[in-house]
């Protein structure tokens, strides 16, 4: 009995010991976290918009998303073809993704909002979202989006107000549109009013191609003792350097809505904070991917805003940027 008996208990403990092996690696892959896939869709390119996708990563990390991780991003960029974003953005539908993104892209959000009704689609958009149909309201998105609205568009007399103060003797103020955004009537309307109300007058310039971008600035009569203020629009952004090389070849002082205009050489900017945005967009985001809905996330606004001046370009249109000025900026380009 004894050695059968011991025989026994080695079967045992060799079978339980087997039986751990097999289960233990189910076990392990049972503890990896789940890897959520998340769809970027965008009208421009990578090169761009680097500075934007290095915050996007960061602010997910911040959440506890970390790519390769428990966490992937599937980029879809239109490289300034928009009218490639409907076919991207059912790409990434069929691709199955956990939700999409769409930061500083509202014709991207636009195309999302038409792929699908039922992944969560996250914006920054410059339109307001209730207007161009994106959300029902600011409080109630309700359906699948939601995201932060950057007012670009309501800033547009501070804009031509910041102007005045660095360009005082200016008697007349060209507002640059394209006629097919989304973002231009409300633009027109705003920046005319504000014109008004200082006392100087006002021209629309349209331009929807490069082409019309030279010739609007080519009608600019000189010395014509004006300033000029840019519209939020993606074309625009695309176009940034042309558009600020323009400005200081035909003598115009210019205000734009992001202060990559300013990097490109623009004069100045005045916006809602880039990176701040972007956290609360990918704030947005995390919280989706760990169970909330959409609907239930307000549209968020900014809450810092930063003003971005170009010091080099003051001096190439021959102005001395008030002391008062230069101590309420953000950065200072020099």
């Amino acid at each position: 009995m004894g050695p059968e008996l011991t025989m026994n208990r080695r079967e045992v403990i060799t079978l339980l010991g087997g039986a751990a092996a097999a289960t233990w690696p189910r076990f392990t892959r049972a503890q990896q976290p789940a890897m959520s896939v998340i769809g970027f869709l965008h009208q421009g390119s990578p090169d761009q918009n680097a500075e934007r996708v290095a915050t996007f990563r960061k602010g997910l990390g911040q959440a506890g998303f970390a790519e390769g991780q428990n966490m992937s991003v599937e980029f879809r960029w239109a490289e300034g073809h928009f009218d490639r974003l409907p076919a991207l953005a059912a790409d990434l539908v069929q691709r199955q993704v956990a939700v999409i993104a769409t930061p500083f892209s509202t014709d991207a959000a636009l195309a999302a909002k038409s792929a699908t009704k039922a992944i969560p689609v996250v914006f920054i958009s410059s339109a307001n979202p209730v207007e161009i149909g994106l959300v029902a309201s600011l409080n109630r998105p309700g359906g699948n989006i939601t995201g932060v609205t950057t007012l670009n568009t309501e800033l547009a007399p501070k804009r031509l107000e910041l102007l005045r103060e660095l360009a005082p003797n200016a008697s007349h103020c060209f507002a640059l549109i394209n006629p097919t955004s989304d973002l231009a009537a409300a633009f027109t309307k705003d920046i005319s009013v504000a014109a008004t109300t200082l006392g100087i007058g006002i021209d629309i310039l349209r331009a929807t191609n490069d082409h019309e971008i030279e010739a609007a600035f080519a009608g600019i009569p000189q010395p014509s003792r004006s300033v000029l203020v840019s519209s939020t629009d993606a074309f625009f952004f695309v176009r940034r350097e042309q558009i600020a090389t323009l400005a200081i070849r035909h003598g115009l002082p210019a205000i734009f809505d992001a202060r990559v205009y300013t990097r490109a050489g623009g004069l100045m900017s005045y916006a809602g904070d880039d990176i701040d945005m972007m956290l609360q967009h990918t704030s947005y985001i995390s919280r989706i991917l760990r169970g909330e809905r959409p609907e239930d996330l307000p549209v968020a606004q900014p809450t810092r805003f930063a003003l971005t001046i170009n010091l080099k370009t003051a001096k190439a249109l021959g102005l001395s940027v008030p002391q008062a000025l230069l101590a309420t900026a953000d950065e200072i380009i020099e």
